[in-house]
């Protein structure tokens, strides 16, 4: 548990409230204080609204609601930083690779040949425009 989600915990606890009743109080949902108070901030929702929690939560337990929400600011950004440490990343494998560069080659294959067939009808255009046509006139 985190030094912020302690001491809200304990603040209710001293206080002798339940979370039902700060859920009551606060019209935050019971799981998402039972969240705060285990520091389990992947269960929050973003922005803005996980400080509005913290600061309503702060208030009702006494506890000095700026404090509280700088305290959760810097936790938070540990919690993200860990996050993307820990984050799990796709392995790339010599066979994705290969793969990929037997896309390439194909695709420009494909490009070359329409290049050439692009090249080819207009060459027929041309011939039909400068040779065929004027003949048959």
């Amino acid at each position: 548990m985190s030094e912020l989600g302690t001491r809200l915990k304990q603040a209710r606890q001293d206080k002798g409230v339940s979370l039902n009743d700060i859920a009551a109080d606060t019209k935050i949902a019971v799981p998402t204080l039972e969240s705060l108070e285990r520091s389990d901030f992947g269960k929050l929702p973003g922005g803005i609204f996980s400080r509005a929690f913290v600061r309503a939560y702060a208030i009702a337990v006494g506890v000095e609601p700026e404090a509280a929400v700088n305290d959760f600011l810097a936790e938070y950004a540990r919690w993200e930083k860990e996050r993307e440490r820990t984050a799990k990343r796709p392995e790339i494998s010599a066979d994705d690779r290969e793969f990929v560069e037997r896309q390439r080659r194909a695709l420009r294959t494909v490009r070359t040949l329409l290049i050439v067939a692009a090249i080819a009808a207009l060459g027929g255009l041309v011939y039909l425009a400068l040779v065929w046509w004027p003949a048959r006139s």
